[in-house]
């Protein structure tokens, strides 16, 4: 007598990743700055944290700015350091309302003491909600998160055989959150581009073309059904039923 498999349970989706790109190509296309894209890419951001929010989703971590985006030009770097006070000062109030907790996962010792003041602030005054927790990694490298996990770990006491993947990760910029169970990429482009190297293990992939001030919350439900549709492994085999 066969029996019918029984019916995978839905992958639930605790931590969502993104690569937010497409800014300065967004303005391009308008004529406009490369500026006005990152400025559009914030108000994109804002909308997706309350979508998330209502998806039951617990952890979002964003890539705001890569320790390689130095590289850019002057004034574009120059701006968005500004833009992260602008936005802070505009949106801050309504994200501590919601129940947002904010953590700035990156290298502060660079950035200048106006935004290492902005970042504090923002954390401060969220520290205690307990709804969404966003991390927005700026200037942050997965690199340069593991080698400060290493020396953190060195410098904590830890001999060699100490070293884990399990002791390591709590000294990772992300000590705070599950690995991400999906990375959204939006602008195209189909690489992880140093972007949280050892918390992506087996974190599932979607890459959309959408350039990221035109992400919605259609384009959002698109990839949770994709992400909702597949089976997660972890390096096992797939059941029988499933061949």
């Amino acid at each position: 007598m066969s029996t019918s498999p029984k019916p995978t349970p839905p992958l639930v989706l605790r931590h969502l990743a993104i690569v937010m790109d497409g800014n300065g190509r967004w303005a391009q296309k308008r004529h406009l700055p490369r500026f006005f894209g990152h400025k559009a890419g914030v108000d994109t951001l804002v909308k997706l944290i309350d979508a998330c929010r209502a998806r039951g989703i617990e952890h979002l971590t964003v890539y705001a700015f890569s320790s390689e985006n130095w590289r850019r030009p002057e004034d574009e770097v120059s701006g968005l350091m500004g833009l992260v006070i602008v936005a802070v000062t505009k949106y801050l109030t309504k994200l501590a309302r919601d129940g947002v907790r904010i953590v700035i996962i990156g290298d502060r010792e660079t950035v200048s003491d106006r935004l290492k003041r902005a970042w504090n602030e923002a954390e401060e005054l969220t520290r205690n909600n307990v709804g969404l927790t966003l991390s927005v990694a700026f200037n942050y490298g997965g690199r340069w998160d593991i080698v400060r996990a290493c020396q953190r770990a060195v410098a904590a006491g830890l001999r060699p055989e100490q070293i884990t993947e399990e002791s390591l990760s709590r000294y990772l910029a992300t000590v705070h959150a599950p690995d991400p169970d999906l990375l959204i990429r939006t602008g195209g482009e189909m690489r992880i581009s140093n972007f949280l190297l050892w918390q992506l293990a087996y974190t599932e992939m979607v890459f959309s073309d959408c350039l990221w001030p035109d992400f919605n919350e259609a384009a959002l439900d698109a990839a949770i059904a994709s992400f909702a549709g597949r089976e997660r492994r972890f390096g096992d085999v797939a059941p029988v039923s499933a061949r």
